[in-house]
């Protein structure tokens, strides 16, 4: 097979071959996704995207070795991750860890199908940034199906909600509001410029002035520090 660099490339893990075999013929069957292999077991996972350039992996919570949750924490940010599974019971534990869909057997094509093209406009975001050089001068989200360019200069701070996030930028009122994670978008900012302050706050430290014991005032708002990112910021501000 051929690769088409315009395509997301894909991986299918799911240790029982009926399962692993349906999902890859919705893979084959979808036009802008490629399907680079199967892996049945975690080390499996672990190999192929190790040494190849993976965007999106199709991932059974219950495959031999580390389980699709403890995979999702160890696999670099870049790779997307859209659950399959017979439980249900799982699906909260699947969106905190920023996953992009949780789809629950026997999967039709539709569900496989709303799923991809959720991963396939985060994955066209990041590569959207990464090819205009986000670093040196703006970002590039989707926001009530437009494309809106925001410059990294005039971005306060970012709010995460669920599956959206907010974008505040100095002057308007009104946030950007786009349909993806905050972990996905964090992936394209520049960390010497943006840091992570809590599970749901992204802060331009460009932007910071005041900061007292409870957070960070900006824009009229405290932005919570939590414990697990509080010596991190304050070494850098410092």
């Amino acid at each position: 097979m051929s690769s088409d660099d315009s395509k997301i490339r894909c991986i299918v893990a799911d240790d029982e071959p009926l399962a692993a075999a349906l999902i890859s013929s919705y893979v084959k069957r979808t036009p802008f996704l490629e399907l680079v292999g199967e892996a049945s077991s975690s080390e499996e996972v672990l190999a192929m995207t190790s040494d190849r350039s993976i965007d999106l992996i199709f991932l059974d919570i219950h495959i031999p070795g580390l389980t699709g949750m403890q995979l999702a924490h160890v696999l670099p940010q870049n790779i997307r991750i859209i659950f399959t599974t017979a439980y249900s019971e799982y699906a909260l534990e699947g969106y905190r860890v920023n996953a992009v869909d949780y789809l629950l057997k026997p999967i039709s094509y539709d569900e496989f199908l709303q799923a991809a093209l959720r991963a396939n406009e985060e994955i066209g975001l990041r590569r959207a940034a990464s090819d205009t050089n986000v670093s040196a001068s703006y970002i590039t989200v989707k926001s009530e199906y437009r494309l809106v360019r925001v410059p990294l200069s005039e971005i306060d701070y970012i709010e995460g909600l669920k599956d959206y996030v907010k974008i505040y930028t100095t002057g308007n009122e009104r946030p950007v509001l786009s349909l993806m994670s905050i972990k996905s978008l964090e992936a394209t900012l520049p960390s010497g410029t943006f840091m992570r302050v809590h599970r749901s706050f992204i802060v331009n430290l460009d932007r910071v002035r005041l900061v007292e014991r409870t957070g960070i005032i900006m824009g009229g708002r405290c932005i919570p520090i939590s414990e697990s990112y509080r010596k991190a910021f304050f070494d850098r501000i410092s």
